[in-house]
């Protein structure tokens, strides 16, 4: 059956998303303030602006709505506008709706977790972060999970994908994460973002079970030193330079996707060696074979 799914905040994933969606049959509006990019997608732009006066009045009736907005920068003003304050108003709208989305999907982050000494982490773990970013973010989360309307928590680890490549440009800048003390990283390849989202729509729509939070991390949590060793060979770079440490101590956990993985879910870059070969061949950054 066809539906109709709203992303308000159609950036690179929502792009990807919603082209999924289209494919399978769906209609969909991608809400963003500037929609020049939806264009030829086929995806409907919604010119939006959630802190705009009467924005909210133009939020269509829907049978979905996946909110995957992302913070101007990094401040808390930003953080909060972005994550609680934009969700509790788009929330207060729907409820009032004679017919509500069947299920609203909020897009958060795995910073909610204080976990600094290398801890596995799963959605019964405490998310007690002492950073602006995990405590919004959580307040988002819990102003879901108080709503009336149906509602799934999905905690994206780090995100990475073309145009995501911070990483490899450190590396081929001969820089590496140091070994001690160990800081584990979790990542999520883009297209497996939109992958877990269109999936759990798909599990709604077919009235399977979908639960109020999942944590969506690939399968392989290695130290970062590790991970940016792996992408120096496949780059054929030699690491010169050690990366200081902030004086903060940075978040070291390991991110368990178990519950996701037990709903069918099956990654298209299972871990970081399969996601950044991808990424670096799409990008040409592998050195010409000799």
């Amino acid at each position: 059956m066809k539906k109709t799914i709203l992303i308000l905040g159609c950036g690179d994933i929502g792009l990807v998303l919603g082209k999924e969606l289209l494919a399978a049959g769906h209609r969909v509006i991608g809400a963003r303030r500037n929609v020049a990019a939806l264009e030829g997608s086929g995806i409907e732009p919604l010119a939006l602006d959630l802190n705009e006066e009467g924005a909210l009045s133009l939020l269509p009736d829907v049978d979905y709505v996946v909110y995957l907005l992302s913070a101007d920068r990094f401040d808390e003003a930003a953080y909060r506008a972005a994550y609680p304050d934009g969700l509790k108003a788009v929330l207060g709208t729907y409820e009032q709706r004679k017919i509500p989305p069947r299920r609203l999907l909020f897009v958060s982050s795995t910073s909610v977790y204080a976990q600094q000494d290398g801890e596995l982490v799963d959605e019964e773990s405490p998310a007690e972060s002492s950073g602006f970013a995990g405590l919004l973010m959580r307040e988002a989360e819990q102003a879901l999970e108080k709503s009336s309307l149906k509602g799934t928590v999905v905690r994206f680890s780090g995100i990475y994908g073309p145009g995501r490549d911070r990483l490899i440009r450190q590396v081929l800048e001969g820089r590496i994460a140091p070994k001690t003390p160990p800081l584990y990283s979790n990542r999520i390849h883009r297209d497996d973002c939109a992958g877990v989202l269109a999936h759990l729509i798909g599990l709604d729509m077919a009235d399977k079970p979908v639960a109020t939070l999942y944590v969506a991390t690939d399968c392989l949590s290695e130290p970062l030193d590790q991970v940016m060793a792996w992408v120096a060979s496949q780059l054929k770079v030699e690491p010169t330079e050690v990366i200081q440490a902030p004086l903060r101590k940075r978040s070291s956990k390991r991110c368990d996707n178990t519950r996701l993985r037990e709903t069918g879910y099956v990654f298209r870059y299972p871990t970081y060696r399969e996601g950044y070969a991808q990424v670096m061949k799409e990008g040409g950054f592998l050195p010409e074979p000799v």
